[in-house]
């Protein structure tokens, strides 16, 4: 494994524990803080030091105290979390550890002796390993998120903040232009759906009939990540899946096995393994029709004639939008219009798009519609898209009317840092807080060990 992967990992094991354990620890812990009934560990500490250290070098000197900070603000909304009785169900925490998972594996190449070698451990044990660190931190995001749910700023805010940067420090933007899309899903033969069905039908008939077994026929036969599970989708409740499949599940008894079943995903067979009030353990076995080199031509070609009524005036890109995009798109509900991810806002510098828009609207003019491409979306499904070039700007100053959307972004930003700055602040003076003696060095720390006897 090279090292640009093994840094990628890395971050990604980050991500998949927050501020907790590593499957192995090389640094002999001990508490180091507490706060409220939540313990600080040294190895915590050390290990987002690694992390740094390996993602920049000449740290500097005091970045402990920086980090021992940050993780002192997560207990305490850990802590007040489980005071406030906040809520994170173990069907998230699941779909959650198995999405990081599926994140790790596509760095693998999916491959899941790999995953064991590097980790020493399965995937169900290092799931098992993960599981509570993983709900703790999202109790801390809830938590965080409730705290920071009402904070907003006026016109007049966003104006006095914009006027409190120095004119020599206002930061300078790139060119940056806005997009839309129209996103034409392929449809599948009807000699490939007859070939999905048939297969299906028949595995049904051999674990029905023939009693070979489901998680078996399932690892070999179907389509998605559940293979390397038998099919097993663990527990689910209620809203979990797409309707088609939930509405079948939840109607099979205990070993059930239902009809051929189809949903956007494609075709099903399901499995019930168990039931618990509204919730459901199930599995199941996925066939995707293949998608043929004719029906791709077909889509194309159908995109294609959407795009010569927009130039011709003959409908309204919004409208084609609505009349002939694809539901699932984000854009779909925005007129068309992509929403760059990093920012919420509808804006994208050049080098932030993907490189086949890159290339696609770095000619156009604005007004202009693309001809068709295909693209991929994460699962792998192949898709049509033509994009038109809504805008673009030149490279500029901030500007409080141009930038209006990114500066009101900024002031909310920093008000939310005052915001929970305040609420930490607040929160010290009645909660046990403990530091252990190695960190009296750290000025940032004061904060921590308030006099709370001068409190009234």
């Amino acid at each position: 494994m090279d090292t640009a992967m093994k840094y990628w990992i890395s971050a990604l094991c980050f991500l998949f524990i927050g501020t907790n354990s590593w499957a192995q620890r090389e640094v002999i812990d001990k508490v180091v803080a507490t706060v409220g009934g939540e313990l600080v560990l040294l190895s915590e500490v050390e290990e987002q030091r690694a992390l740094m250290a390996s993602q920049q070098s000449n740290l500097p000197d005091d970045i402990r105290c920086d980090i021992m900070d940050q993780i002192m603000a997560n207990k305490l909304l850990l802590n007040q979390s489980k005071l406030d009785s906040i809520m994170v169900s173990d069907e998230e925490v699941e779909v959650q550890l198995d999405a990081r998972i599926e994140r790790i594996l596509g760095f693998m190449n999916n491959d899941v002796n790999q995953f064991e070698e590097y980790y020493g451990q399965s995937i169900n044990e290092v799931k098992a390993q993960f599981r509570e660190d993983l709900k703790n931190q999202l109790l801390v995001e809830r938590m965080r998120g409730n705290i920071m749910a009402s904070v907003t700023v006026t016109p007049s805010e966003v104006k006095t903040f914009f006027n409190s940067i120095p004119k020599d420090s206002l930061p300078y933007f790139n060119s940056e232009v806005e997009i839309g899309e129209i996103v034409y899903k392929p449809k599948v033969n009807k000699e490939e759906r007859e070939r999905a069905v048939n297969l299906l039908e028949e595995l049904r008939e051999r674990i029905v009939e023939g009693g070979e077994s489901f998680a078996e026929l399932a690892g070999k036969y179907s389509d998605d990540g559940s293979a390397r599970a038998g099919g097993d989708l663990g527990w689910a409740k209620r809203g979990r899946y797409v309707p088609e499949f939930e509405a079948a599940a939840f109607r099979l008894e205990k070993d059930e096995i239902s009809p051929v079943i189809e949903s956007e995903f494609g075709f099903h067979i399901i499995q019930m393994l168990e039931r618990r009030g509204n919730s459901i353990r199930v599995r199941h076995i996925l066939i995707k029709p293949d998608i043929t080199d004719a029906d791709l031509e077909l889509a194309r070609n159908r995109l294609d004639s959407v795009r010569h009524l927009v130039m011709n005036d003959s409908i309204s890109f919004s409208l084609a939008v609505k009349r002939f995009g694809n539901e699932d798109q984000q854009s779909y509900n925005n007129d068309g219009r992509m929403v760059n991810p990093a920012t919420g806002n509808t804006f994208f510098e050049i080098g932030d798009l993907d490189p086949d828009i890159y290339f696609t609207v770095d000619t156009m003019d604005v007004g202009e519609i693309s001809a068709p491409f295909m693209f991929r979306d994460p699962t792998g499904e192949r898709y049509f898209r033509v994009v038109q070039l809504q805008s673009r700007s030149s490279p500029h100053k901030a500007d409080l009317r141009k930038d209006y959307s990114k500066i009101q972004m900024a002031a909310i930003e920093a008000k939310k840092s005052e915001f929970i700055s305040d609420w930490v602040g607040d929160k010290v003076g009645s909660t046990y807080i403990d530091i252990d003696p190695i960190f009296n060095g750290c000025p940032v720390l004061r904060k921590w060990t308030v006099d709370k006897t001068a409190r009234p």
